[in-house]
């Protein structure tokens, strides 16, 4: 089992966590379909709810901060300073949405949305380096993001977090895996939705979570009460399919061991 036990290198998604209306009922569901243990949920955290694999942090649950927005999973990236990376997102066409703050001990860390207008937000670790389990059943393994505006999501993200790219184009897909300065490997990527005409009206950060039987995963999700909006589906990076929680929020389900059939 991969356990990170150190700060996250800056720019590699370090730490996802889930807003929704009712997180105990998100508890119940991803507990359901990931065995995840999950805790907390005090006064003292404002409701936040701790996801844990044997014992280590995998994800995190919390409240929407306002009951208008819809539920959703957050992507964050690791940051040496989340006051200045606040100023390089201004800069290159962001905008932020909550400002940065102190997150008791545990990091700052603040949301905003890029130049494309998908959100995600930047962790700068303290106490909490972010998820110390990933790339394993039941923890998140990729994040990617999907827009109808590609140009300007790869000019943010390349002036914000230096990334590089490296595009896969078809006739069908056109797509983008970054990596950090300094990083050997693709750490997340950027679909070009408007390739088939199915840009969302809203860009958004999806966030990829390994499972070891795609279809096997779908039908126990349906039990528990997601949609399925992408039946299981053989890709370039693996067996993969894409839900709703009962809440509304989505998620993939991604099986790299699987080669495409």
């Amino acid at each position: 089992m991969p356990v990170r036990d150190g700060a996250w290198p800056p720019g590699t998604p370090c730490w996802v966590d889930c807003q929704v209306d009712d997180p105990a009922g998100a508890g119940e569901f991803y507990a359901g379909l990931f065995g995840w243990d999950v805790q907390g949920g005090g006064e003292d955290a404002g409701g936040y709810l701790m996801a844990l694999r044997d014992g280590q942090a995998v994800a995190g649950i919390g409240p929407k901060p306002d009951a208008a927005v819809p539920s959703v999973w957050t992507t964050y990236f690791a940051v040496p300073d989340a006051d200045k990376c606040a100023q390089e997102v201004t800069a290159a066409g962001g905008r932020l949405l909550v400002p940065a703050f102190d997150v008791m001990e545990f990091g700052r860390m603040f949301v905003a949305a890029d130049a494309s207008g998908a959100a995600f937000a930047v962790w700068e670790a303290r106490a909490h380096d972010g998820a110390a389990v990933y790339n394993e059943h039941g923890a998140y393994v990729w994040n990617d993001l999907h827009t109808g505006d590609f140009a300007a999501a790869k000019s943010f993200y390349a002036e914000v977090f230096d990334f590089t790219f490296t595009e896969f184009d078809d006739e069908t897909t056109r797509y983008a895996t970054f990596t950090p300065p300094g990083g050997t490997g693709s750490v997340g990527g950027i679909n070009d939705d408007s390739v088939n005409g199915v840009a969302a009206a809203q860009p958004y950060w999806l966030t990829w979570f390994q499972f070891e039987d795609i279809d096997s995963g779908l039908t126990r999700a349906v039990e528990l009460g997601a949609t399925v909006l992408m039946s299981a589906t053989d890709g370039p990076f693996g067996r993969m399919a894409i839900m709703a929680a009962p809440q509304g929020e989505l998620f993939g389900l991604l099986d790299p061991r699987e080669v495409p059939r």
